[in-house]
């Protein structure tokens, strides 16, 4: 499937199998992936993310927003990431991580400093960029997400136990969701 599927409504929630599938790569860029694009930068503007990847809007495709502030721009601005490879490098570092396809469960999560992304933008153009601050941070966390990778597959045992009762909550609301 080469097209984009219709504009997505609202941010996919877990544990929905679409978060756990390793995503396509992106093959046509046009105007339905630019509007794709709008409405993910508007779905992570609300929920007040600083990224979002596709599978959390249900597509299962290798792209993601976020909202960035590489450069000498004073103000952020969204950045898009189409078909990303990263490389990883430096110390291991400890910080606490949420997701807006997860509400109300944080967790500390474990992730090499230093990252280099390799992608194309929403034209097709090939770019390359470096960080090894926050921007590190949340490359990774969206490229897990076209993994198929969540913050819960990367929870410490003591995580686990503490957000188990949400966990749970969430996983039986999504029964009770698809039931109807």
């Amino acid at each position: 499937m080469n097209t984009i599927p219709a504009q997505p409504a609202k941010i996919v929630l877990y544990p929905d199998p679409v978060l756990a599938r390793r995503a396509g790569p992106v093959e046509v860029f046009d105007e339905q992936l630019q509007a794709l694009v709008e409405r993910m930068i508007e779905l992570m503007r609300d929920a007040q993310g600083a990224g979002l990847a596709a599978p959390q809007v249900g597509i299962s495709r290798r792209l993601f927003v976020i909202e960035g502030d590489a450069g000498p721009v004073e103000t952020p601005q969204p950045m898009v990431f189409v078909n990303p490879e990263i490389e990883l490098g430096g110390d291991l570092i400890s910080f606490e991580e949420g997701c807006l396809s997860i509400p109300d469960v944080r967790v500390t999560v474990r992730r090499p400093q230093a990252v280099r992304i390799k992608a194309v933008d929403v034209h097709g153009e090939p770019f390359e960029l470096e960080d090894d601050d926050f921007l590190a941070r949340v490359w990774q966390h969206e490229y897990d997400h076209l993994e198929g990778v969540l913050i819960t597959d990367r929870m410490s045992p003591r995580d686990r136990l503490a957000n188990r009762r949400t966990l749970k909550e969430m996983r039986l609301d999504f029964e009770q969701d698809s039931e109807q």
